[in-house]
């Protein structure tokens, strides 16, 4: 079974998502926080629960990258909180300073539900993939990882995506065991101009 469907948005649904994350990161380097959106007055499908990531770049690097994999906050609140985290919250970054806005690029991916992948070996699961469509949620025990369905821009072997997931998550590349699990997923994408 494929994963479920993403909310469906327009081109002026994609641009308000933009607008908030902005504001939300602008207005976030003084308010030390993530705004609160006013949801009642948002569209209807920006009302509805969602899972989002926002992928902030500079100048064609990545500069921070936060989101959730569950549909839990409004689509409008949730781009607002991912993009402040993105900008002030990424550990792997140090925050976005005043300076770099004008440089900084967002991106909003919406996520479609999860689908489990019932695979009983690394082949399995390697044939399985869907290169340049497919999400990865990786979850061993207490280790767990994702990947955008963007990263298969920079890789293109599903073998080196499943390795490095799998160094993102904490475990050896080429680890297999009886406790791992994935789930795909698909997403809708779209970025500042």
């Amino acid at each position: 079974m494929p994963p479920s469907l993403c909310i469906e948005l327009s081109d002026d649904e994609q641009a308000r998502l933009l607008e908030i994350a902005r504001r939300s990161i602008v207005g976030g380097l003084a308010a030390g926080r993530a705004p609160q959106i006013d949801i009642a007055q948002q569209a209807a499908s920006l009302q509805m629960p969602a899972a989002v990531f926002i992928t902030l770049t500079r100048f064609g690097e990545l500069r921070g990258c936060v989101g959730s994999l569950q549909a839990i906050e409004p689509l409008a609140q949730a781009v607002a909180n991912s993009a402040f985290n993105a900008a002030y919250r990424d550990r792997r970054f140090p925050p976005v300073r005043d300076d770099e806005l004008d440089d900084i690029h967002i991106e909003v991916s919406v996520l479609s539900g999860m689908e489990p992948m019932h695979v009983a070996s690394r082949q399995a699961l390697l044939e399985a993939l869907q290169p340049g469509v497919d999400g990865l949620l990786l979850e061993d025990l207490d280790c767990r990882s994702t990947f955008l369905p963007k990263v298969w821009d920079k890789i293109a072997s599903p073998a080196e995506f499943v390795d490095r997931l799998l160094l993102k998550a904490g475990l050896g590349a080429g680890h297999w065991s009886d406790s791992i699990r994935f789930h795909r997923y698909h997403t809708s994408t779209f970025g500042e101009k």
